[in-house]
């Protein structure tokens, strides 16, 4: 399974999506999943990528938060969670898709 955090530097969201999704990952084998990173350095590249916000989580190229609400381009993403709106999904709510995946 590979996981792509896509994300722009000026958001921070992304930094606590890497956290809660290393986290989980500590519960997979190293061969069973690749981590990689892809910075969104302009507005053109988000269109051309049709990137929905920092920070995106792809697991094998699926979107799996995706709503149809979402805006393509340069903005901070929010997530709907148990707990309230919050800039990273929860670590319960990964490890249950990684677990699905």
């Amino acid at each position: 399974m590979k996981i792509t955090i896509q994300y722009f530097d000026g958001c921070p969201h992304w930094k606590l999506a890497d956290e809660r999704v290393r986290h989980v990952l500590r519960d997979f084998s190293s061969d069973d999943v690749t981590l990689e990173y892809q910075l969104i350095d302009s507005p053109e590249t988000a269109d051309q990528l049709g990137f929905h916000g920092s920070p995106t989580i792809l697991i094998d190229g699926w979107d799996p938060f995706i709503t149809g609400v979402e805006q393509v381009g340069m903005s901070c993403r929010v997530f709907r969670t148990k707990d309230g709106i919050r800039g990273a999904p929860t670590e319960a709510e990964l490890r249950k898709l990684l677990l699905n995946s």
